[in-house]
């Protein structure tokens, strides 16, 4: 990737952690912590990574397909969604209000555009995406579908009956990120449950794992590149991301406590302050 382009890139997921703060402040409440850690991992599918068509279609045919599994940090995905076209940016005011078709968990409420799963129930997001995969090959479709997991829905038993039927089926075209930041909600992951080693796990399970600084996107992008040179190679392909929980605010790095806690407005201002704005605050 050229520098202007990654700068352009860096650029649109400071954006996007702008939105994001700004959202979940003036709902008063929602997950600024790990929708923070993924802005860059979504600015790269949305803006350089996935083939997409400019017009939203429900049935996802002839396209990549995103599926958001921890469907908890929506905020970052609506930024995404909203950013790249999808719906109105104005829109993103309304997250998490009532009659708002942006709720705390996705969910495609009123046709929302580029939503095709409600999400929040976690560990179901990783089947749906094995079944969007094992269509397109059934229509001989050459794309891929990525979903994204968190590494406390791990704990989930669904996550590892869908993991060993993605590698017995041989769902090659199917790309998962898990977003590896080691916090969940009652505290780190390894003190609530362990889930390590995640890499050996699904070794185990006959995927494909990458591992890679998920915060890094020059590193993140070649990884990226990296899965889909293996897509067509009868294994699943995993990419497990390295992130910090509130990743561009200092005060929210490396703790649980930002899972699931709005900043005030106070706090609104110095995460702000942080955060460069590249192209216009709603």
């Amino acid at each position: 990737m050229k520098k202007k382009e990654l700068q352009e890139l860096q650029g649109i997921a400071s954006q996007v952690r702008r939105d994001i703060v700004r959202m979940v402040n003036n709902a008063g409440n929602g997950h600024p912590g790990g929708a923070l850690g993924c802005a860059d991992l979504l600015t790269l599918l949305y803006f350089k990574v996935m083939e997409r068509k400019e017009k939203f279609e429900m049935n996802g045919e002839n396209e990549d397909l995103f599926f958001l599994s921890n469907g908890h940090i929506s905020a970052v995905w609506y930024s995404v969604l909203a950013r790249s076209g999808y719906f109105d940016v104005e829109e993103l005011k309304t997250h998490r209000k009532i009659d708002s078709r942006l709720q705390g968990h996705p969910t495609p409420y009123e046709e929302l555009e580029g939503v095709r799963m409600a999400s929040g129930s976690l560990g179901q997001g990783l089947s749906v995406a094995i079944g969007a995969a094992l269509t397109k090959k059934l229509n001989k479709e050459n794309k891929v579908v990525y979903v994204l997991m968190g590494d406390g829905e791990q704990q989930e038993g669904q996550i590892w009956e869908a993991a060993m039927f993605a590698a017995h089926h041989k769902v090659d075209n199917l790309i998962a990120f898990i977003d590896h930041n080691k916090q969940q909600i009652d505290g780190s992951t390894d003190e609530v449950m362990s889930v390590e080693s995640l890499k050996d796990k699904y070794e185990s399970f006959g995927w494909n794992v990458f591992e890679c600084d998920g915060n890094n996107m020059e590193k993140l992008y070649s990884t990226i590149i990296l899965a889909k040179k293996e897509v067509g190679n009868q294994k699943p392909l995993m990419i497990l991301m390295k992130t910090e929980m509130g990743y561009g605010v200092d005060y929210m790095m490396g703790t649980h406590k930002w899972h699931g806690v709005a900043p005030n407005d106070e706090e609104t201002k110095k995460a702000l302050e942080q955060l460069e704005e590249t192209l216009g605050d709603f």
